[in-house]
């Protein structure tokens, strides 16, 4: 890992949802020397989704073909 011990943190959270249900987190925070040190910065923003996921057909026919081979 490109990291040292001291320079990684982590935390775990869990707790009952509005649905009644259990729900469990975490985060994952390295310092920012460490990011620059790998060509990372901290200003730069977190990845997001660009776009619509595609259709649920698209998905059912990429497993077709996957189990077809």
């Amino acid at each position: 890992m490109p990291f040292a011990d001291d320079e990684v943190r982590w935390g775990l959270g869990c707790g009952i949802g509005a649905d009644g249900h259990w729900h469990g987190w975490f985060d994952v925070r390295v310092d920012e020397d460490a990011l620059r040190r790998v060509g990372l910065h901290p200003g730069q923003p977190s990845s997001l989704v660009a776009g619509p996921s595609p259709p649920g057909w698209w998905h059912a026919a990429a497993e077709r073909r996957l189990t077809a081979r």
